[in-house]
């Protein structure tokens, strides 16, 4: 029995938006669902979940698809540590604002 997900509206549209683009790029590759379904070693009906955005696909049927379709490379800008201003913000906010060198004990048996 299929396993359903509840997940955020705003998610839900992401992950069809996601699942859009593979699926257009599988077929600007003249892949059909057999095809990428079998170079990546998963069920057709795995590829179709994941082509229609369902929250069932896992993150390793995500990657490997993008890496059958030689697009591995563009997930280096997804949640990126650099570009979370939101993150970077809120770390600045907790930085202490001195921050002092710390002091090494003398071992008294060093020579």
């Amino acid at each position: 029995m299929a396993q359903t997900i509840d997940i955020p509206a705003e998610a839900a549209t992401r992950a069809k938006e996601l699942g859009y683009r593979i699926r257009l790029a599988r077929t600007r590759r003249g892949m059909t669902i057999p095809d990428l379904a079998a170079k990546v070693g998963i069920h057709r009906k795995t590829l179709q979940a994941l082509e229609l955005g369902r929250a069932s696909a896992t993150l390793g049927v995500f990657v490997t698809v993008l890496w059958a379709l030689g697009l591995e490379k563009t997930l280096a800008a997804v949640a990126d540590p650099d570009t979370d201003t939101h993150g970077r913000a809120l770390e600045a906010s907790r930085r202490p604002a001195r921050v002092r060198k710390s002091r090494k004990l003398k071992n008294e048996y060093d020579f």
